[in-house]
């Protein structure tokens, strides 16, 4: 299991369109991706489980990858974040 927290940068936060995005990124990995915000583990592969989560823009997620390409995966989800998902 791998990890690393990260902020989200969009001025919008995640709302259905970065929610897309985030959702779609993980999908490309065959390890679990989940994400922790405020004491809620959200299923990173899932756009309802993301959109209810509530993320807001300044808001510290924890992405979290467990499985044989979890290294690979956590550092591209951190990379979309990073870059502003999209916006």
């Amino acid at each position: 299991m791998v990890k690393q927290k990260v902020k989200i940068k969009n001025p919008t936060g995640l709302h259905l369109r970065p929610a897309g995005l985030f959702c779609k990124t993980a999908m490309q990995y065959s390890c679990k991706v989940t994400f922790e915000s405020k004491n809620t583990v959200a299923n990173a592969k899932s756009v309802l489980s993301v959109l209810g989560a509530c993320i807001k823009s300044g808001d510290e997620i924890e992405i979290i990858c467990e499985g044989e390409d979890e290294v690979e995966a956590l550092t591209n989800m951190v990379k979309i974040v990073e870059e502003g998902l999209g916006e």
